[in-house]
């Protein structure tokens, strides 16, 4: 399966539960890690937990290989690795507290001026 229908998996999963401001970032060219960041927010740690469940369990249903989850307990900020995508699930005060955003679209930019 390739990163694009990984990616699919993941927002379709969180666009069923109503995942607030979701974005993507295709950070290919910037970082070696993964090939997509998508960031969401969710309303309540309830929330955010069930965002995060419903990309683990859609990409267990697609047989993905490689599935990791960290902070689920806290629920304030977990996150799913799904090796080509990563993505964020965060509550809207640790979403504007950490800006994640702001670290990535600096690169993008800096990037794009560069081609």
């Amino acid at each position: 399966m390739n990163s694009e229908q990984v990616q699919q998996i993941a927002i379709d999963a969180l666009n069923d539960l109503k995942a607030l401001d979701l974005i993507t970032f295709d950070v290919r060219e910037m970082t070696s890690i993964t090939d997509t960041m998508i960031i969401c927010t969710g309303r309540s740690n309830r929330h955010v937990k069930s965002l995060a469940e419903s990309v683990v369990k859609k990409a267990k249903e697609c047989k993905l290989s490689y599935i990791k989850m960290e902070g689920e307990r806290e629920g304030e900020w977990v996150i799913v690795d799904l090796a080509d995508v990563v993505v964020h699930v965060m509550l809207p005060a640790t979403r504007e507290f950490y800006k994640l955003e702001d670290l990535w679209e600096p690169i993008e930019q800096l990037r794009e001026k560069q081609k």
